[in-house]
């Protein structure tokens, strides 16, 4: 008699997608976990002054309470695949979720400026996850020919958060408290951890006991924290003038370029740079960073425009800039379930043709540009952030293999991310500077012997203005001048951008019919 084969074990079965209700309820959930974690980035924004009143400590002080969040969260992003693989997925979103909320409650409570400081820190090492891990989570929750409207939806709340988040952060303070900014994400992330822990139960990811690439997480840890303290208090500091902004650049640039050649000699990483060697994981991740620095630099720069040249108040401001998220939301999804259908390449082309129309458009403004006009272009960019978003990450994911997506997406998510703190900086910086040299450009067409100067004083002092009211006068009409040219140079710039990120699209190649795939 033949010897009978020994049995093989098959291997684990994929779960089986989750539909209906089910679904439903958990896209909420991950939905209200990603937005209430990106909200947070820019909702105490407009809260700072009051915050630092409250407290007791300087506006420049008071700035502490963005940074300290988004150091701590731009150190814990790119360590989202490794602690995926150590934990689970599920497992290290719903913790995530959880603690978020315990050290949004923290900040509610913090009776003092340190300690708020301290829960802030905490908020974002417990937020890194919680972004990538929602975007992977969802897309393997849905089925394969509907994976590109997970993205679509996950997409939304990405995009749309940032935008309101000024808006609601003021009308919180406004009406209530500033702890109210903090206190709000404890019912969300609570429903988004139940509904992660209900739901996903038993769909947990494979585990692998990996040892602590020590070494290359101090580097990363040092090397991150550095560069996102530059950016964020450059401006206040003058930049490369103070002596701790250089250290602080010479410290991240050592730190990083340390930790890139150890990370490609490990055998563990603690981020995965090979993943750079898949040409559209790579020029993807190329393309959204640096569209989303050019992106954000206008979402900075608009509002800031409208109140310091236009004397818009901070809530007027919020409703002008709040129209790009309309069509965003109604077309992400929309895009996403058609993902299969559509060329990606252009798709993502003309979402920069549009970035780049509507950065001409805003560059025509005058100072009469009237309220109706000015949310005119901020509703056609909704279509561009549609387009942009969904079939970029896309295309950056698409040669990704299942058990490294969590990584991919912790990446990409961290480049991103550190993309909108430098669009920012850059921005604001080039802004205030150009003002400068237009301010002195004008203020030498001023003069008591220029029939211009003569005519516009005359109807001046007909007015009421003489001596330094009058003088005064001058100087504040120059001034909205020299800010409107500067704004007008920043839009030109960022359409010139535009375009060329709109060509670049096409060195990727993802496959005809591309979608947010796994398992391949």
């Amino acid at each position: 008699m033949a010897a009978t084969a020994p049995a093989v074990a098959a291997p684990a079965a994929e779960p089986a997608p989750l539909a209906g209700g089910a679904l439903a309820l958990l896209t909420l959930g991950l939905a209200l976990g990603t937005f209430m974690e990106v909200l947070d980035t820019s909702i105490a924004n407009v809260a700072v002054p009051t915050i630092s009143g409250s407290l007791g400590v300087a506006t420049s002080q008071g700035t502490w309470v963005i940074s300290s969040y988004s150091v701590a969260s731009a150190i814990a992003v790119p360590l989202t695949g490794w602690l995926a693989r150590r934990v689970g997925e599920v497992r290290l979103f719903t913790l995530s979720v959880v603690l978020f909320s315990i050290a949004s409650a923290l900040c509610g409570f913090a009776q003092n400026f340190e300690s708020l400081i301290a829960f802030r820190l905490l908020q974002g090492l417990v937020s890194g996850p919680m972004v990538p891990l929602s975007q992977t989570i969802l897309m393997r929750s849905y089925p394969p020919d509907k994976r590109g409207l997970a993205l679509g939806l996950w997409a939304m709340t990405v995009i749309v958060a940032p935008i309101f988040g000024p808006v609601m952060g003021g009308w919180i303070t406004d009406n209530y408290t500033w702890p109210w900014i903090f206190y709000i994400n404890v019912p969300i992330g609570l429903f988004s951890a139940v509904c992660a822990f209900v739901l996903l139960r038993g769909r947990e990811t494979k585990k692998t006991k990996q040892r602590i690439d020590a070494v290359g997480l101090a580097l990363l840890v040092t090397g991150v924290s550095c560069l996102q303290m530059m950016l964020d208090l450059g401006k206040d500091r003058d930049w490369f003038n103070s002596s701790f902004i250089v250290a602080l650049a010479i410290i991240a640039v050592i730190s990083i370029a340390f930790m890139l050649v150890w990370e490609t000699t490990e055998k563990e990483p603690v981020i995965d740079l090979s993943l750079f060697k898949d040409r559209n994981f790579a020029m993807g991740v190329l393309i959204i960073s640096f569209g989303f620095m050019a992106f954000f630099g206008s979402v900075v720069i608009f509002p800031l425009w409208l109140q310091t040249v236009m004397g818009y108040t901070a809530g007027i401001a919020g409703l002008a800039t709040a129209p790009v998220g309309l069509l965003a939301l109604v077309l992400s999804p929309l895009i996403g379930r058609n993902m299969h259908r559509l060329n990606l390449r252009m798709v993502a082309s003309f979402a920069f043709v549009v970035f780049a129309f509507v950065s001409f458009w805003n560059s025509t403004f005058t100072l009469d540009v009237p309220f109706s006009h000015v949310i005119g272009p901020r509703l056609v960019q909704g279509i561009g952030v549609a387009c942009f978003f969904v079939p970029m990450t896309t295309i950056t994911l698409s040669s990704v293999s299942d058990e490294r997506l969590a990584s991919a997406s912790g990446l990409s998510n961290f480049f991103r991310t550190l993309s909108g703190a430098i669009g920012t900086a850059i921005s604001t910086t080039y802004w205030e500077n150009d003002t400068i040299y237009h301010h002195a450009i004008l203020t030498e067409s001023v003069s008591t012997y220029a029939p211009n100067t003569t005519a516009y004083s005359d109807s001046l002092t007909s007015l009421g203005f003489a001596g330094q009211g009058l003088s005064a006068q001058l100087n504040q009409i120059v001034t909205q001048q020299a800010y409107m040219m500067a704004t007008n140079d920043f839009f030109r710039i960022s359409c010139a951008a535009f375009i060329v990120l709109a060509g670049l699209v096409w060195m990727t190649k993802p496959r005809k019919g591309a979608g947010p795939s796994l398992g391949h």
